[in-house]
């Protein structure tokens, strides 16, 4: 009996053991058969980003022949000798012919950008002159929208390790959509306001060491406000509530931001305007992120046009 119990036992035993090894080996070959998808997937994702950047770049040249076409065109027209109301019929048609290849050409535009790389040169510069660059660079709009322009910067010189070019394409898609958003309302006391500080460093509870260092900067509006159901979402490719818009400004904008190592915050109420606030470490971007890496959002939106293309196969 004894060594019957003995026998049973070793078979219990040995049966176990094969079915802790059987299980084992199968969640191996799932973790494998998962990679491998994973790695299909992510070259079928590169494919397709390389083919849509192509296509937009090659649709852009026909579009560039077409604007200088159509202003010839318009300039015809003016000088010919034809009735004064077919002249401006014919003015009234052209004109919306470039205005709609100027805006196909503004979001090839955009889309380029945030479907792109994004390769930064970071230098140390002092981020006052930047935002003093750009605020004069704008002034002019903000005048024509009747929108006042101030900037509130520290006395003494703020210098952080940055791309000077896209720090200024990421504030100025910021500055761009406070507008807008302004001029959706029609009120008087329209402000814009560039504010730069550098944040004091915070001792992180669970580690007990400083936080990096970073700079803020501020760009408020007196505008109507974001629902906080919306402050997510409108950092998300394509989505816009302009009339009009490619609702890529603020993707393009983040990318930038997250691939400088820092992050946007909004801070905005209905009627109480908004505060975006760009937060970039004053050390600069580590090396993974001078490479480009991608982001989640970009991988977002090669994925969905992945998985139409593979809809369209099947």
């Amino acid at each position: 009996m004894e060594w019957a119990s003995f026998l049973i036992g070793g078979l219990v035993g040995g049966a176990l053991a094969l079915l802790v090894a059987a299980s084992a080996i199968t969640r191996r070959i799932v973790r494998l058969r998962a990679a491998e998808a994973r790695a299909r997937r992510q070259e079928r994702l590169a494919e397709l980003g390389a083919l849509t950047a192509g296509l937009a770049h090659e649709i852009k040249n026909p579009l560039s022949t077409i604007g200088l076409n159509v202003q010839l065109a318009s300039e015809a027209i003016s000088e010919s000798a034809l009735p004064e109301d077919e002249r401006l019929m014919l003015v009234r048609r052209v004109e919306t012919v470039s205005r709609e290849s100027t805006r196909l050409a503004n979001i090839l535009n955009d889309f380029l950008r945030f479907a792109g790389r994004i390769k930064l040169a970071p230098i140390e510069c002092d981020l006052r002159e930047i935002i003093e660059e750009l605020v004069d660079f704008y002034r002019p709009q903000c005048l024509l929208q009747q929108v006042t322009l101030r900037s509130d910067l520290p006395a003494t010189a703020t210098v952080a390790r940055v791309d000077p070019a896209l720090v200024k394409q990421a504030l100025l898609n910021l500055m761009i959509n406070a507008t807008q958003a302004m001029g959706s309302v029609d009120a008087p006391g329209r402000e814009l306001l560039i504010r730069l500080e550098r944040v004091v460093p915070q001792v992180q509870r669970a580690s007990k060491t400083l936080e990096p260092e970073e700079i803020a900067i501020h760009v408020i509006d007196t505008g109507p406000g974001i629902p906080a159901e919306r402050h997510a979402e409108i950092f998300r490719p394509y989505v816009t509530g302009r009339k009009g818009g490619t609702g890529l400004g603020l993707a393009v904008t983040r990318r930038i931001v997250e691939e400088h190592g820092g992050r946007i915050e909004l801070h905005s109420e209905p009627g109480r305007g908004s505060d975006f606030t760009v937060r970039l470490p004053v050390a600069g971007p580590t090396a993974s992120q001078t490479e480009g890496a991608d982001d989640v959002a970009r991988k977002t939106v090669l994925d969905r046009l992945f998985r139409r293309a593979e809809s369209i196969e099947h």
